[in-house]
């Protein structure tokens, strides 16, 4: 990263979305969760895949947002229902070389298989790995954050202020997650 980049406002105005789900399992999810991106981001591909092959097709395409939902096993990684494997690193990697700017796994997955297949860190992606949806709640928090980066804020700002509300002691709409803000400063337009 040269000094000019530090000053190289990092903003994208035609946001592409990819809301996915790897296997019919998370279809009402997928269903949900389109709904709410395309009310902010109208470029929103939402799709159901059954296979690794087809989930990596389709990433390659080039999302700036990646809003997936799987089933992430005791390695760390997706397995299809024919038993192909893609591990964490090869999709955050996939994901990266695609020009990913936000990736979102937003199913219901333990932590410790993410800390063994998922190793976002120095990566130039943002990266949200979900724990706990917290039910019907967790799109009051999508649409939530969605407003703000829609807006133009950055995903850093957005992401403090949505995770963290002001006077809340208890932030029940919060999913559990964890976070990776490794391109902070990005701003997602639509």
């Amino acid at each position: 990263m040269g000094l000019l980049d530090a000053f190289r406002k990092d903003e994208v105005t035609g946001t592409k979305v990819l809301v996915c789900a790897l296997g019919a399992q998370h279809e009402d999810l997928r269903k949900n969760d389109e709904r709410i991106y395309k009310r902010f981001y109208p470029n929103t591909t939402s799709q159901t895949v059954s296979s690794v092959g087809d989930l990596k097709g389709l990433l390659k395409q080039g999302f700036e947002i990646v809003h997936l939902l799987c089933d992430v096993d005791a390695q760390g990684s997706l397995t299809d229902i024919a038993g192909a494997k893609i591990s964490g690193a090869e999709l955050l990697q996939t994901c990266l070389d695609s020009g990913t700017k936000l990736f979102w796994i937003a199913s219901d997955n333990f932590a410790d298989p993410y800390n063994v297949g998922f190793k976002p860190k120095g990566m130039k992606m943002n990266v949200i790995l979900t724990e706990r949806r917290l039910g019907p709640n967790c799109s009051l928090f999508i649409d939530s954050l969605l407003t703000k980066l829609s807006a133009g804020e950055s995903f850093s700002k957005a992401w403090n202020v949505v995770s963290k509300p002001e006077g809340k002691s208890v932030q029940p709409d919060v999913p559990h997650t964890i976070t990776s803000s490794g391109r902070g400063g990005v701003v997602l337009k639509p």
